[in-house]
C-alpha cells in the first residue's frame, strides 16, 4: 500500500502546539526527528550552547547532487497573551487560517519542506541526497543555531550543493518574491564622556551632549550610497540617545547613543566601522571630549547572483501559482547569511504579513500550496 501524503497543515498545527520560544526546544525538534527517522532519514541532534538543532539526511553522504532545506522552529515571545483572541500555542483553525505563534514564522515553512521531502523520498527516491537543517536559535542570538549545524557539517564532511531557506518572503501575495540576498546588519554603541558640572556654569564643564548630537547628525545625514544593481540604498538609523540624567541643573558626564545600519554589497562591516570611528574621533577632537565605540556585525550583505538556483525556484513558483516572482534582496536578516558561506542559497516561503504579531496566522491553503512548490523544486532538481 502506498503511504498517504504527509499533511503539512496538520504538521504545522502539531509544531505550533510546541511552545518553542527561543531557546526552548518545546518538543518541536523531537517531533520532527521522530517523523524523519521513521521516513528513513539519518538524523543527528547538533545541540550547542543550550540550543537544540537537528540535522537530517536522506541518501548517501557526499552525493554529487545534494539539495538542502534550512529553517527554524523557535519563535519569538507571545507578548501580552491576553491580547490574543486565541491561545497562542493552541493551533486554532478559524476563518480558513491556522492561528498561533510561529504559524507564519516559520513552522508552516518547516512543515511544508519536511512534508515535501518525506513524500519525495518515499514516492520517488532521488538519485542523490536530501539534507534538512533545522535550528532552534534563529530568533535569538543565532550563535549556536545554523552556525553550529554548518560547523558540524564541515567537521563531518557533510555538504549541500544548493540550499533553500523556507522563511516567509512574500509581502502580500503568494509567490510574488524570492530572496536572492540580504542586506548586512550592523549596530554600534557610542559613549562620549566629558566633565560633569553645574548648568549655570557651563564653562567649568565639558558637555558631552552637543558632541553626541553632532556625531549622530553627521552619521545620519551622510549618504552611504545610492544603491547597487540588486540592492536598495544602505540606511543608518539612530535608535537611541540618552544620558539618564534626571536633573535640570546638572550637565552630565556622559552621553550614550546607538545606531543600526542595514547595508548593501557596496560595503562591509569593517569599512563602516572604520568610517564611524573616524567621525567619532573628529567630533571628540572638536569638543575636547573622549569617545568609545562598540560594534556588532550581525551579518554581512550577500548575493546569490541570478542563475540556476533562482531559476529552479522561480520556475516552480510560476508553475504552481501562475505568478512570476521578483528576485529581491529586501527585508531584514535571516540564517541564509550563514548558509551562503557553505553553498548557493535562496529563500522562498509564505506571505509574512502577521509574523511576530499578536494573532499570528497563516492561510491553510497557502501551507498546502507551499508544499506543492517545494515538491516541484525537488522533482525538477533531481530530474
Amino acid at each position: 500500500m502506498p503511504q498517504s501524503p504527509l499533511d503539512p497543515a496538520r504538521l504545522t498545527a502539531d509544531l505550533i502546539r510546541c511552545p518553542s520560544v527561543t531557546p526552548d526546544e518545546g518538543g518541536a525538534l523531537q517531533l520532527l526527528q521522530e517523523l524523519l527517522s521513521d521516513a528513513g532519514f539519518y538524523c543527528v541532534r547538533v545541540d550547542r550552547g543550550g540550543v537544540a538543532n537537528l540535522f537530517a539526511r536522506w541518501g548517501e553522504k557526499g552525493a554529487a547532487r545534494t539539495f538542502g532545506f534550512n529553517g527554524h522552529t523557535d519563535v519569538v515571545p507571545v507578548g501580552d497573551a491576553d491580547a490574543w483572541s486565541v491561545p497562542p500555542f493552541g493551533a486554532v483553525e478559524k476563518d480558513g487560517s491556522l492561528w498561533g505563534r510561529g504559524a507564519t514564522d516559520m513552522k508552516s515553512g518547516v512543515a511544508a519542506f519536511v512534508a515535501a521531502a518525506v513524500d519525495h523520498v518515499t514516492d520517488t527516491p532521488p538519485d542523490g541526497a536530501l539534507i534538512l537543517t533545522i535550528t532552534g536559535d534563529e530568533e535569538g542570538a543565532s550563535v549556536d543555531g545554523t552556525i553550529a549545524l554548518l560547523d558540524w557539517m564541515e567537521d563531518q564532511g557533510e555538504r549541500m550543493a544548493a540550499c533553500l531557506v523556507g522563511e516567509p518572503t512574500c509581502p502580500e501575495n503568494m509567490g510574488e518574491m524570492i530572496k536572492i540576498g540580504r542586506r548586512g546588519s550592523l549596530s554600534a554603541w557610542f559613549t562620549i564622556t566629558g566633565v560633569q558640572g553645574h548648568s549655570a556654569y557651563p564653562h567649568r564643564a565639558r558637555n558631552p551632549l552637543p558632541a553626541m548630537a553632532r556625531l549622530m547628525d553627521r552619521l545620519a545625514s551622510h549618504t552611504l550610497d545610492e544603491g547597487t544593481e540588486h540592492f536598495d540604498p544602505s540606511t543608518l538609523a539612530v535608535v537611541t540617545m540618552d544620558t539618564g540624567n534626571p536633573a535640570t541643573n546638572v550637565i552630565p558626564a556622559a552621553c550614550r547613543a546607538t545606531v543600526n545600519i542595514r547595508f548593501n554589497d557596496a560595503h562591509d562591516g569593517k569599512q563602516l566601522t572604520d568610517w564611524m570611528q573616524g567621525e567619532l574621533d573628529r567630533v571628540c577632537a572638536e569638543f575636547d571630549v573622549t569617545g568609545e565605540m562598540r560594534v556588532k556585525v550581525s551579518g554581512e550583505s550577500f548575493l546569490t547572483p541570478p542563475g540556476p538556483l533562482s531559476d529552479l525556484v522561480a520556475a516552480a513558483v510560476q508553475a504552481e501559482t501562475n505568478v512570476t516572482p521578483v528576485l529581491s534582496t529586501t527585508g531584514g536578516t535571516s540564517d541564509a547569511r550563514f548558509v551562503k558561506d557553505h553553498c548557493p542559497v535562496v529563500e522562498f516561503g509564505l506571505v509574512g504579513r502577521t509574523m511576530h504579531q499578536v494573532d499570528e496566522r497563516v492561510e491553510i491553503a497557502q501551507i498546502h500550496q507551499l508544499k506543492t512548490i517545494y515538491a516541484r523544486i525537488l522533482r525538477d532538481y533531481f530530474a
